[in-house]
């Protein structure tokens, strides 16, 4: 049987994956998260899990090395979700960025050392590579070329991981995976920043010419192919995660009005984002060669995802007011 502490569980993408743990897994035992609740994590994302009695929370920082010793008491499993990610945010504020996704990173991986745990899976992103022109996609043998505070400081807690596992055989794995999307995402990020505009009759603000492009993978693929290589990666490897969706920001914009019922009126362009890169396109034949394999179809999914938050209006109305 297996336990894991899952940390930033209470955010995006890591309380989708606490979610798919205690639903697709038989072997785990407990789930803890931890997680800051700084304001992209949201105790409402994980409610309808506390009647689980396999899942417990912990409130901390994994800054704080005695909060993290008391939450990784008798796991096996690490999965680090925990970081701070949104680009605009670095870029008025690089240093929360520096502390939290490399300090943090670092305290995590010298606790969990200590604690003995036997996989340790660190979750990084696409945006770490940089900008590549068509054609073209970054393997996991590329060299590492950030262009934004954030994307520095994620970089900079993937060699850091890395660190830990040559020096002190420390059993990291890395995943780096594209723009994903889905619930519970919190309304600064693109899509349920548009979504949520649209559902109020408010424009939606595009970046520059809108033909930087992104690859789009739905948060539940995302989980299956991290929780594949929990599972079953090879340590000191690292995993590209990408469904293979690209799309300038101006074609996803046109697709989000079309499902919310809207026109190219609503489209309001602002000035571009500093250092903004291009375009992010990542190899995933490793993660594919393991057996993982996108389930999504991007429309149905696109559409899920405003179905979502048309639903849910009670979970992002607070966060947009505040």
């Amino acid at each position: 049987m297996t336990r894991m502490l899952i940390t930033g569980g209470a955010g995006f993408i890591g309380s989708n994956y606490v979610r798919h743990v205690l639903s697709a897994r038989d072997d785990v035992e407990q789930v803890v998260v931890l997680d800051a609740l700084t304001y992209a994590g949201n105790p409402a994302n994980l409610s309808d899990l506390e009647a689980d009695d396999r899942f417990r929370f912990v409130e901390g920082d994994i800054g704080d090395r005695g909060a993290v010793r008391d939450a990784i008491k008798g796991a096996d499993t690490v999965v680090h979700f925990a970081a701070e990610s949104h680009v605009d945010r670095s870029i008025l504020d690089p240093d929360a960025f520096m502390r939290t996704n490399c300090g943090g990173t670092n305290v995590m991986c010298e606790i969990a050392r200590e604690a003995g745990v036997e996989r340790f899976v660190h979750i990084s992103t696409d945006e770490v590579y940089g900008s590549v022109p068509e054609p073209g996609s970054f393997a996991e043998s590329d060299p590492l070329a950030p262009n934004s505070p954030y994307s520095a400081s994620k970089a900079g807690s993937d060699l850091i991981a890395r660190s830990h596992h040559i020096t002190h055989d420390l059993p990291v794995i890395i995943t780096r995976s594209s723009n994903n999307f889905g619930p519970y995402q919190y309304p600064e990020k693109v899509i349920p920043l548009f979504v949520t505009n649209l559902l109020d009759g408010q424009k939606v603000p595009l970046y520059g010419d809108g033909l930087n492009v992104r690859d789009w993978c739905a948060v539940s693929d995302n989980c299956a192919a991290v929780d594949l290589v929990a599972r079953e990666g090879e340590v000191g490897e690292i995993y590209n995660i990408g469904a293979g969706n690209e799309l300038t920001n101006r074609d996803l914009t046109h697709r989000l009005l079309e499902l919310c019922g809207h026109g190219p009126e609503m489209i309001e362009p602002v000035e571009d984002r500093l250092g903004h890169d291009r375009r992010y396109s990542i190899d995933t034949a490793k993660i594919r060669r393991l057996g993982w394999r996108p389930a999504s179809d991007l429309d149905t999914a696109l559409a899920q995802t405003v179905e979502w938050y048309r639903a849910n209006r009670s979970w992002w109305e607070p966060l947009k007011s505040r």
